[in-house]
């Protein structure tokens, strides 16, 4: 794989000095209620399967288009499969920038408990800052969540400017997008080519939150992450394995990836051994068949 520059979460390392944002409630409240239609492929994904159910969840700036392939698989060996999509995303970063984590948040945890009430299995899954949201539910939720799958979770924002985030964010309206940290050439991420900083510093506040709770998740948990990752460290892997009380737990590392490792070489590896994973801690799934449609 040919090396990359480092992107670092938020694209801290590389402010982009813009306007400076005027937002007052009047236009905030005008922009929540504009129609923009959801970018093609971006559009949430759900499938009616059997009894066992998994939630996925996108990254920071990202979409469902980068797990998309992932719920696919799942949902053709006859699980129940929901992706949804965070709010704020995949239309434009504008409607990003009058969010923060209690929204994001918020519609993963309602997909989660609809879940609950059609599944007698749900597991939590996700990508990047979509895994912390995933591990909050299992340590929020306990016993109601069976297990928990993260790729390339991230913990932490990082790069020197990031303690200037408190700051900038009243300065500096965007900085350089963190989507498409691909090896695999013919692949691209759905996603933002700018960030929000008001958005990076509400998510800089939600990592510290979960890092906080990891100590409550306890069920099984599988860490898949790619060594070469130009937008999360393995530090964050790291410590996230170091916190977590789960007795089981597995780490498989994907040598042939990048960031977005679902869209990557390794996504196959992704899929396969989340479906196995799922299999091991509920042995219903390999009864429940293939499912017809999506």
């Amino acid at each position: 794989m040919v090396p990359k520059e480092p992107t670092t979460l938020v694209g801290v390392n590389a402010v982009a000095y813009g306007e400076v944002p005027v937002i007052d409630v009047l236009s905030r409240f005008h922009e929540q209620e504009t129609d923009v239609p959801v970018l093609p492929g971006a559009e949430p994904f759900r499938h009616e399967g059997g009894e066992v159910g998994v939630l996925l969840c996108h990254g920071f700036t990202g979409s469902p288009q980068s797990l998309r392939s992932w719920a696919e698989y799942l949902a053709e060996r006859g699980l129940t499969v929901s992706l949804p999509l965070l709010p704020g995303h995949g239309t434009r970063w504008e409607d990003m920038a009058i969010t923060g984590w209690q929204d994001w948040y918020a519609e993963v945890d309602r997909e989660l408990r609809a879940l609950r009430e059609r599944c007698a299995h749900v597991f939590v899954a996700g990508l990047s800052m979509g895994g912390a949201l995933a591990l909050r539910l299992a340590a929020r939720h306990g016993d109601a969540v069976a297990g928990v799958v993260v790729v390339n979770p991230a913990n932490k924002v990082h790069g020197l400017s990031a303690y200037a985030l408190p700051v900038a964010r009243h300065l500096v309206r965007t900085t350089k997008g963190i989507a498409s940290d691909i090896a695999k050439a013919d692949s691209a991420e759905l996603g933002y080519d700018r960030v929000p900083l008001h958005c990076a510093h509400s998510l800089r506040a939600f990592f510290r939150l979960v890092d906080g709770e990891l100590p409550q998740v306890t069920q099984p948990l599988l860490l898949l992450r790619s060594p070469q990752d130009h937008v999360v460290p393995p530090a964050d892997s790291a410590r996230i394995l170091s916190r977590v009380s789960s007795v089981d737990v597995t780490e498989v590392l994907l040598e042939h990836s990048y960031h977005v490792a679902t869209l990557d070489n390794d996504a196959d590896r992704i899929f396969g051994e989340s479906f196995g994973f799922i299999g091991r801690i509920a042995p219903s799934v390999g009864k429940e068949g293939t499912a017809a449609g999506g």
